[in-house]
């Protein structure tokens, strides 16, 4: 590549109001290459009042912080409007007010510096923040995305290519996790705080169900489970059995992070691809990881996940995907609009 390309890119879907400057799309924070910065507003401590994201507050609060992070992260790269090369930005799927602060900021920057707008679907931006800190990982691989609104075994053809070849028939993985999380005191958000207390449980003490799809080997079904343990707590409390938490959340845990990796592994073999790469921000959970890659290992298949702080949502892998979208000629006009439900593969 004779010139580095500088991508602006801005995240804001859900209850992060982010931006990152990321040089050719690719960095390994070790060495700090590529990607200049990263700037995350969390929200996550103001909506725990409400067990959980209320979209309305959401979207206050991005209309508050976007300029002061935006602000943030071109200092924090040393750089102004005028080096950058374009604007990538988050345009769904998500909350369609929150996406709406992150899309009107995208174009108003597009237009006032002259800059191309490439648009971004989210979860193509959690897929590719695995290209940011592994500079040998190209497609084709597949790539296991597990989050609160989704949970997507996708088959990564090449950048910006993408075929699903697993999806859940009702509840994602992360929406399961937060559910169980609230039925046994934990509060928001769920999936920490049930990886931590599991650790001090017996994932054998109970056994939940684990779903199979009749005809759709490689789907995924997690409200059975949910319901389990609900049912499980439930007849504990009429019968006045004392519930031990810590054995709740393990067995639970693992009956999701077990046909997690099943089917992952026997997608991997049916599509003979040899590298596999966790995605979302149920991707961060510990015993998904440790299961997935020793599953991966026993297997002679690679596998890639990204660093905690890149699992959950965050700009930079909004500008790696943003990268390859606008080197592969994708662009928007100043008439895109937020799409909350956009499917991966959609055009803008």
């Amino acid at each position: 590549m004779d010139k580095d390309v500088l991508i602006l890119a801005i995240e804001s879907s859900c209850d992060e109001t982010a931006a990152s400057v990321v040089k050719n799309g690719r960095y390994v924070m070790s060495n700090g290459r590529d990607v200049l910065s990263n700037i995350i507003y969390s929200q996550i401590e103001l909506h725990k009042l409400y067990g959980g994201v209320v979209p309305e507050i959401a979207s206050r609060k991005h209309i508050e912080k976007i300029n002061p992070v935006i602000t943030a992260a071109l200092d924090e790269a040393n750089v102004t409007l005028e080096d950058i090369d374009a604007i990538a930005v988050t345009y769904g799927p998500g909350l369609v007010g929150a996406l709406l602060v992150g899309v009107a900021e995208a174009k108003a920057i597009s237009y006032a510096a002259n800059k191309p707008l490439v648009p971004v679907h989210h979860i193509e931006g959690h897929i590719s923040a695995n290209y940011i800190e592994n500079k040998d990982l190209e497609p084709p691989f597949l790539c296991m995305v597990v989050s609160g609104g989704h949970t997507h075994l996708v088959l990564v053809k090449d950048y910006g290519q993408y075929e699903i070849v697993g999806r859940t028939h009702d509840d994602a993985a992360g929406e399961a996790f937060d559910k169980v999380a609230r039925a046994i005191g934990l509060g928001y958000p769920g999936g920490p705080k049930v990886d931590k207390l599991a650790k001090e449980g017996n994932s054998d003490a109970i056994t939940f169900p684990k779903a199979h799809i009749q005809g759709a080997p490689l789907d995924f079904s997690f409200s059975g489970v949910k319901s389990a343990v609900l049912n499980y707590l439930n007849e504990c409390h009429m019968k006045n059995i004392e519930v031990n938490r810590a054995d709740v959340a393990a067995s639970f845990q693992k009956a999701i992070v077990d046909v997690i990796v099943e089917h992952t592994m026997k997608a991997a073999k049916e599509y003979h691809i040899k590298k596999v790469a966790l995605a979302g921000g149920v991707a961060s959970n510990s015993a998904l990881r440790g299961a997935m890659e020793e599953a991966c290992s026993r297997r002679n298949i690679q596998f890639y996940r990204p660093s905690p702080l890149l699992c959950t949502d965050n700009a930079a892998m909004i500008g790696a995907a943003g990268y390859y979208d606008y080197m592969n000629g994708k662009r928007a006009g100043l008439d895109l609009n937020a799409v909350p439900n956009l499917k991966i593969g959609e055009k803008a």
